[in-house]
């Protein structure tokens, strides 16, 4: 027997978004007495609510403020609003693995960005 699997759809959320749907699955799970929380799920719920940091409109707002710089994609965004960097070297990691990398000046105009928000 074979399964596939196929994407139908993807979406980047931070961290604060995902808090937010995942509580309105715990929610809507919890009114069914005989639904019990499957262990993914509840690592998932706990997860999110250790590291959300901001609300759910903040994060969105700090990813489009990233957005904004120049050599900031997308999916770049969205890693530097989970992460909320707070210094060069942190900033730095979310770069690691790309092909160009920030002058100082660039990454101490993200991370200004950044703690407007932090």
């Amino acid at each position: 027997m074979t399964i596939f699997k196929e994407i139908v759809d993807e979406e980047y959320l931070t961290v604060s978004e995902t808090k937010e749907l995942l509580a309105d699955i715990e929610a809507e799970r919890a009114l069914d007495e005989d639904r019990e929380l499957r262990y993914e799920l509840a690592r998932a719920i706990e997860h999110a609510n250790r590291f959300a940091v901001l609300d759910p409109d903040e994060s969105r707002e700090l990813v489009a403020d990233l957005e904004a710089h120049e050599k900031i994609d997308e999916a770049t965004a969205y890693k530097i609003a989970n992460l909320l960097p707070r210094d060069r070297d942190e900033l730095r990691a979310v770069f690691a693995q790309e092909r160009y990398s920030l002058s100082g000046d660039e990454l101490d105009d993200v991370l200004d960005t950044v703690a407007k928000y932090a």
